[in-house]
């Protein structure tokens, strides 16, 4: 497998376009068996929509996608069996949250959720509450939404840096946006663990900090995230 490619932009554009998925429809049993096995293991799991991508490019500064609308136990089935159609991507926004002191700071994956245990930046795949009355999927919003949703930060608590930079690994697509913590990274992670110890359901079962190279846990971290961390800290 190709090593994940970076690339940065100022803007990205993604745009709301209903879409039958021919994949999803010919394998409409092979997805159902899926999920039925998937339940099974995890039954708090919810077959709610999401978004998954299409038509991708970039234009200059300018990284420009159409999305569309499954259900979750297609995407579940389309991403745990390898991502079988080349020309869908799972796009995701992810704020890049770092403290004043240059350690990142990521949520570790509950054990009730589909990505248990993994640890990654707070971040979900979109879903039609990012769809906005003209049509757009609003990356940005999705990031503030998933900080919130997950992490209890509002957005008064934060500053929010300007441009994307892209992690594809595949048919995995990770918007990473930078999001500045006051403080020490310390400081943030027992914060932090205060405010997702408090939530009735929380999805994050820890917060851990990632100071340099010897901190990206390759067992536990997408490959994405992998690369897009070992590059900022050689941009140190």
């Amino acid at each position: 497998m190709s090593a994940p490619t970076i690339t940065r932009v100022r803007r990205v554009e993604a745009a709301y376009a209903p879409w039958t998925w021919p994949w999803a429809e010919a394998n409409a049993d092979l997805i159902a068996a899926h999920w039925a096995r998937r339940l099974a293991e995890q039954p708090r799991m919810f077959n709610g929509k999401v978004l998954l991508m299409r038509d991708m490019a970039v234009e200059g500064d300018v990284f420009r996608t159409r999305y569309f609308e499954v259900d979750f136990a297609a995407f579940l089935a389309f991403k745990e069996m390898g991502f079988p159609d080349p020309g869908v991507a799972n796009g995701f926004a992810m704020g890049a949250l770092r403290a004043a002191d240059g350690a990142f700071v990521l949520g570790v994956m509950g054990p009730h959720t589909a990505n248990r245990g993994r640890i990654y930046f707070p971040a979900g795949t979109p879903d039609r509450s990012d769809i906005t009355a003209d049509g757009r999927v609003d990356l940005a919003g999705s990031v503030i939404r998933e900080l919130h949703e997950e992490t209890g930060l509002d957005a008064s608590e934060y500053t929010v840096g300007e441009g994307w930079t892209l992690v594809r690994d595949g048919a995995s697509v990770a918007y990473m946006r930078p999001v500045a913590l006051p403080g020490d990274g310390e400081g943030a992670r027992v914060r932090l663990k205060a405010r997702i110890a408090a939530q009735a359901d929380p999805e994050l079962a820890d917060i851990v900090l990632a100071r340099g190279p010897g901190d990206i846990d390759e067992a536990r971290m997408p490959r994405f995230l992998q690369a897009f961390l070992a590059d900022a800290f050689a941009q140190r």
